[in-house]
């Protein structure tokens, strides 16, 4: 008889229990099984938040945890709602069910090399243009109209309202250098301001990362492929999603952040001081933001030595 879904209740446990595959994995070979899936050769990854497994070369499986019933809302309604509307391609849904209070979801497996994989060693006029196609997939995402997914908990003001009143804390405890603390409490003061709380809403993933697309390479060089893992998807000001691309990929080298905000629909002549500004309070103010442990500047923190001239390494014109 197979082994039923836990009783967790935080990401730690979790975390633990999950280390194991022989403690899941034949439940998900179950759920399969009970949906008529075939399971020969499962895949499993272990990067990530949730139970993933390839059930073969066409289907995944996501299993979540009842305490990340959010994301699994999320990713069904965020897949859902870009069904069909954007150029690159995103998982479908298969099927959806429920084991044990432990929601999941069937989903397409898309080809592609991911993008952690293959990004570092892509020549650069490559980076480039896949950033210029990142920029124009993130302002497709955000042209699709938001509809259920406005109804995820918690809206753009009350998150960003909770994040501005535990930033300080949150980048003391991550490590962010003195240097850059001490001009935190002048970005706050006006955080609500830059970060408008009453702008109209567009869909957000907060996670435009190597881990999270997939890349092919043609006879023209590599394009973007696909955007994977939908979990975390909110609704909020557009700008946010250029956050991840500006801390992991485009290194703040001119050409590569120009080609980013160009695909977005931003020319150069409008990556002024203000829009850094805007940018650097959304990057600390973001849910996943650690500006100590994921810009990819080498050297930055002795080469900026306050949050402008952060603003200005990171965003160059």
């Amino acid at each position: 008889m197979t082994a039923s879904l836990p009783t967790l209740t935080d990401y730690e446990p979790f975390r633990a229990w999950r280390a194991d595959p022989a403690q899941w994995l034949p439940i998900a070979r179950d759920i399969a099984r009970g949906h008529g899936l075939t399971c020969a050769a499962p895949h499993i990854f272990s990067t990530g938040t949730n139970l993933v497994v390839a059930l073969d070369e066409k289907l995944i499986l996501k299993i979540f945890p009842p305490f990340l019933r959010a994301q699994f809302v999320s990713e069904r309604g965020a897949l859902a709602q870009l069904h069909g509307r954007l150029r690159v391609a995103i998982p479908e849904i298969v099927v959806e069910g429920e084991r044990d209070g432990w929601p999941y979801l069937v989903i397409t497996r898309l080809s592609g090399v991911l993008g952690a994989d293959a990004w570092p060693s892509l020549p650069e006029t490559d980076k480039e243009r896949v950033l210029v196609e990142i920029g124009e997939t993130i302002a497709e995402v955000q042209r699709v109209p938001v509809g259920p997914l406005g109804q995820i908990e918690p809206g753009w003001d009350i998150f960003m309202r909770r994040q501005i009143e535990g930033c300080r804390a949150r980048h003391a405890r991550l490590g962010l250098p003195q240097k850059f603390l001490d001009g935190l409490d002048e970005l706050l003061r006006d955080a609500a301001w830059l970060v408008a709380l009453d702008t109209p809403a567009v869909i957000l993933t907060g996670e435009y990362i190597p881990e999270n697309f997939l890349l092919n390479r043609g006879g023209s060089g590599w394009r973007l492929a696909g955007l994977i893992d939908f979990g975390d998807v909110m609704t909020g000001r557009g700008e946010y999603d250029l956050l991840g691309p500006s801390a992991f990929m485009t290194a703040g080298m001119p050409r590569r952040v120009r080609s980013l905000f160009e695909g977005y629909g931003y020319s150069a002549a409008y990556i002024t001081t203000d829009l850094k500004r805007r940018l650097m309070a959304l990057m600390l103010l973001h849910r996943f933001g650690n500006p100590a442990k994921q810009i990819c500047i080498e050297g930055w923190q002795q080469r900026a030595g306050n949050l402008h001239e952060l603003q200005d390494l990171l965003w160059p014109v």
